[in-house]
């Protein structure tokens, strides 16, 4: 954002502290743990497994969904959807009416369900329809109509299915207490941004091909507090408009302010109002991308997506009374796409969408190491009881200990694909693939 400058008043330029506003947390209860920025204070966690050694338990799941396993109370929570495919004839009509080249799954009607497991013993309790609808957008191959992340907040379960509706679930009724399937746009992949709790309000990214905003529900109704259009100039192209990414919401000088990539842009918004505060053009096309930004040393990190993904390392900045993101440094080699960075100390790992996992140092983008690791990687590793957590789509988990020399602790293979994020508690690491849901211990 241009900050208009005259000569009637001085300017003052500062850096503005950053840090993660701090989220009530029961045991591990939205996307990649307290804050979302890919840490837990778990302890006692396994190094090395495989299918048949440390696996206290592992469930079969039904239906499919990439959601994180969200833990409280003794009870592991997850999100699946069903789906009933479309006749031949009904998916080649509807084919010839979206310009997405991509594989695509076409239903005819999905189920969308809240799974609930016992953390101890694996026991399935609940299977609960949460939301069912009849010819649901069209999702790339690769994606579930259940991808984003729940919030587990007391009694309370947020469920988010992107363009097909959110619901809040009482997990001591198991009634269904509000849904809202007011937020429809055209997502063309499928959903991918999980919900942000911040007070009382629900925080959503709704960035499709047609339109792009970010919204705010109460979280006792579902009904809009707030909704703010994207105001940054997009691509000609709709289907270079889309975003997946989910926010996060960090303290800058004593003031929460929401850090919200989408395509092209990245802003910051009052979590109050929906007020724009700033917005930063990436430099470049980015478009599609699913990664969390994440904070540390005084700088937020954000990548831009495909075509080419970029990492930039922003300082958000006042300017007399308004405030702008600056480019402390930019690197835009083995940036993933989809997978989420995490800071540990003063570096920052990620692992790239090829299988390359890089260190660098977070202040500066110095780079530390490069190392191939796997094969590919879209979940975001973890950062738990003093290790580095990375897992592959093909069940491979890789356990490195964070520095500036790459150093490998274990490496692990379940099988099966995995795409979701896991999470960890005290003694139990949560691992979810596309069949099974895993608990594995020491």
């Amino acid at each position: 954002m241009r900050a208009i400058l005259t000569t009637t008043f001085a300017f003052v330029v500062c850096a503005l502290t950053i840090t993660p506003v701090s989220f009530a947390q029961n045991s591990f209860s939205e996307w990649r743990g307290k804050g979302g920025v890919g840490h837990t204070d778990a302890k006692n966690l396994p190094v090395k497994w495989n299918a048949t050694t440390g696996i206290a338990w592992a469930a079969p799941v039904e239906g499919l969904g990439w959601s994180t396993p969200i833990v409280g109370d003794g009870k592991v929570w997850i999100t699946s959807g069903i789906h009933t495919p479309a006749s031949v004839e009904e998916q080649a009509r509807r084919r010839k009416l979206t310009t997405n080249s991509q594989p695509l799954i076409i239903s005819k009607h999905v189920s969308l369900r809240a799974i609930c497991f016992d953390l101890g013993t694996g026991k399935e309790l609940h299977n609960i329809e949460v939301l069912a609808v009849d010819d649901p957008q069209i999702i790339h191959r690769t994606n579930s109509y259940a991808t984003p992340t729940p919030i587990l907040e007391g009694e309370m379960l947020y469920c988010h299915f992107g363009a097909l509706g959110m619901i809040g679930l009482n997990t001591k009724s198991l009634q269904v207490v509000w849904s809202n399937t007011n937020l429809s746009v055209k997502l063309e992949n499928g959903p991918g941004s999980s919900p942000v709790l911040w007070n009382n309000l629900l925080i959503l990214h709704c960035d499709g091909i047609d339109q792009q905003y970010i919204v705010a529900l109460d979280k006792k109704t579902g009904k809009i507090a707030w909704k703010t259009e994207r105001s940054g100039e997009l691509n000609d192209n709709p289907q270079l408009r889309k975003s997946y990414c989910t926010p996060v919401v960090v303290e800058i000088n004593g003031n929460d302010q929401i850090v919200s990539p989408s395509a092209d842009w990245v802003y910051g918004y009052d979590p109050e109002s929906g007020k724009e505060l700033w917005k930063h053009h990436y430099g470049q096309l980015g478009f599609s991308n699913a990664a969390r930004p994440v904070l540390g040393n005084g700088l937020v990190f954000v990548t831009t997506g495909y075509m080419k993904a970029a990492m930039l390392a922003l300082e958000v900045q006042t300017v007399g009374s308004q405030q702008k993101a600056v480019v402390k440094w930019r690197f835009d080699r083995q940036v993933p796409n989809v997978s989420s960075p995490v800071v540990v100390g003063n570096e920052i790992y990620f692992s790239s969408d090829n299988g390359i996992v890089t260190c660098l140092d977070s202040r500066t983008g110095e780079v530390h190491w490069v190392h191939r690791m796997g094969a590919r990687f879209w979940a975001s590793p973890l950062y738990a009881d003093g290790k580095i957590y990375f897992f592959e789509r093909d069940g491979v988990t890789t356990v490195i200990e964070p520095g500036v020399k790459y150093t490998e602790l274990g490496k692990n293979e379940l099988g099966g694909t995995l795409f979701a994020s896991p999470s960890a508690v005290d003694g139990r690491l949560l691992i979810r693939t596309d069949k099974t849901l895993y608990c594995i211990e020491k």
